[in-house]
């Protein structure tokens, strides 16, 4: 009998062990967790206050790095938002899955009715998510999972919207990618019907995501919140511009808030204080969101992922940010334009306020979100994604080899390359002249210091092996202009540096003066519903 004791106690603890065990890699013994997957369109890897913005206030986005595991160096699929969003739900870089550039953009000879001079026509690019992909919204409704998407989509028109790729229900998703009317209700979205005027477009959205929650908390669910913010058109309420241009001005605004890039003039300053409404909006919003998890006893089984799809925008648009030390931003092929917020909150892990200087990419996500769920991964669909579980388990991934694409010109002053890291190493390969830039980003984050020369033998081989994966998957590429005529190229130059420059100094000194105002009813945040 005492041995038969022994043996039960023996036995028990092996089950308390292994339970214990399977619990901390968030294992099947508890119920699966919800996902909630919060993406900003065109924040900048500095736009936030944990990340060492003195300028903007996000502290409700805070606490998700500061409760979660703050990956250092995680990058967007693209330097533009299309590309960057299909590659979340593909698991795929961009030159693989097609979408190289923003939906809308003009390819080819239709480059030159943009107005443009440039020496290449723009390569095609798959104008939708791919059907023959099984995406990630897919992949989790086939688990269980009630799936859920809120906002900015941008991948695809009328037949390819969030419902036509595994989204049960989708508030405020179409083909377009910016928030046509502005900010403030009303606006036109025929996926978001108007209920206020004056509501903000941003709590909108976290209104719906926080209903589904509340209508789907005893089941197992994927939200996706996709935010139209911040995007231009840069707006915010008069008492948001107060606010932030008092702290401007306290500071002692610098006297210029610009200097030339190679095309574009780009901003060297945080002291926008629209743009600093817009963020602190998107922040409220993400608070009202994770209040709901809290109120609803649900923060615990529930992983919140944060990242944007492209840099902050310091060239072209509105010129909003800066993202130093990073060089350029939206649109750019430097850090700037692809490197982003990147964090991950798995509530049982307990890896507060960690950082991971592993570099990763947008196509993690997939793999890591099936992983999480204890779902089966499908390497066949996330081909360029891996699980990053290890590393917010405190372990490691193999080193591997990442690839950007973009045969095309932004409207923020990037020019047609295309991008390997592998190490510290970073190569882009222009397709205008064929020339490599390298730069050791261990050393040298704002990429000031081309080593394509001394390093040339380090060049030669990351060059050919571009170019080389580039061949495997099919990539589209840029071809020379016939018509090109280099008059035209350098007076649009001169017009750049003569009127340009100097009107967005003025704009700047503009928004920080007291007194201003954008119109009478600061963009329809103080319209007011009519009995």
């Amino acid at each position: 009998m005492k041995n038969h004791f022994i043996l039960l106690v023996v036995f028990g603890l092996m089950i308390l062990s292994s339970c214990e065990k399977t619990s901390q890699q968030g294992s099947t013994s508890k119920p699966p967790p919800n996902i909630l997957f919060i993406l900003v369109d065109d924040l900048g890897v500095t736009d936030l206050s944990c990340l060492g913005s003195q300028y903007y206030e996000t502290p409700n986005v805070d606490r998700i790095a500061n409760e979660g595991m703050v990956f250092t160096q995680g990058y967007a699929g693209s330097r533009v938002c299309s590309p960057s969003r299909a590659t979340i739900m593909t698991g795929q870089f961009t030159a693989r899955h097609g979408i190289t550039d923003w939906i809308g953009a003009r390819t080819g000879e239709d480059w030159r009715k943009a107005n443009r001079h440039d020496l290449l026509l723009p390569a095609n690019y798959t104008p939708h998510l791919p059907f023959e992909n099984v995406v990630l919204p897919e992949a989790m409704k086939a688990a269980g999972y009630k799936t859920f998407y809120s906002g900015k989509w941008h991948i695809g028109s009328e037949g390819s919207y969030p419902e036509d790729h595994g989204f049960d229900i989708n508030k405020g998703g179409w083909e377009k990618g910016s928030p046509i009317g502005g900010f403030f209700s009303p606006w036109e979205n025929p996926k978001l019907p108007n209920q206020k005027n004056g509501e903000n477009l941003s709590m909108r959205l976290a209104s719906e995501t926080v209903q589904f929650i509340q209508e789907h908390k005893d089941s197992t669910f994927f939200a996706f919140l996709s935010f139209y913010a911040v995007h231009g058109p840069i707006q915010t309420t008069e008492a948001k511009w107060e606010k932030y241009r008092q702290k401007a001005v306290d500071r002692q605004p610098a006297a210029s808030g610009f200097e030339m890039e190679r095309v574009l003039p780009i901003r060297r300053q945080q002291d926008n204080p629209v743009y600093a409404g817009l963020v602190e909006a998107m922040d409220d919003a993400v608070g009202k969101v994770l209040d709901c998890l809290d109120n609803l006893g649900l923060e615990e089984n529930t992983i919140v992922i944060f990242t944007s799809d492209n840099g902050g925008v310091a060239s072209g648009d509105a010129f909003s940010t800066t993202n130093l030390p990073y060089r350029g931003g939206k649109g750019y092929q430097w850090e700037g334009g692809i490197r982003e917020p990147f964090f991950i909150k798995v509530p049982w892990l307990k890896h507060t306020g960690k950082k991971n200087d592993v570099p990763v990419t947008g196509a993690d996500f997939y793999p890591t979100i099936l992983d999480l769920a204890n779902q089966s991964l499908k390497p066949e669909e996330h081909v360029d994604g891996v699980s990053l579980v290890p590393l917010l388990m405190g372990d490691t991934i193999d080193e591997r080899t990442l690839y950007w694409h973009y045969p095309h010109y932004g409207n923020q002053g990037g020019n047609p390359s295309s991008i390997i890291r592998e190490g510290n190493w970073k190569l882009i390969h222009y397709w205008e002249d064929g020339r490599d830039e390298l730069y050791d980003l261990s050393a040298d984050i704002g990429e000031e210091e081309d080593l394509a020369e001394m390093e040339a033998e380090i060049t030669q081989k990351l060059s050919d092996k571009l170019l080389g994966w580039l061949e495997s998957v099919g990539a589209q590429y840029p071809v020379a202009d016939p018509e090109y005529d280099e008059a035209l190229d350098l007076a649009r130059d001169r017009r750049i540096r003569g009127e340009l420059w100097p009107r967005l100094e003025q704009q700047r000194l503009d928004f920080l003066t007291e007194g201003w105002s954008p119109n009478e009813d600061w963009w329809g945040s103080k319209l007011t519903t009519k009995d």
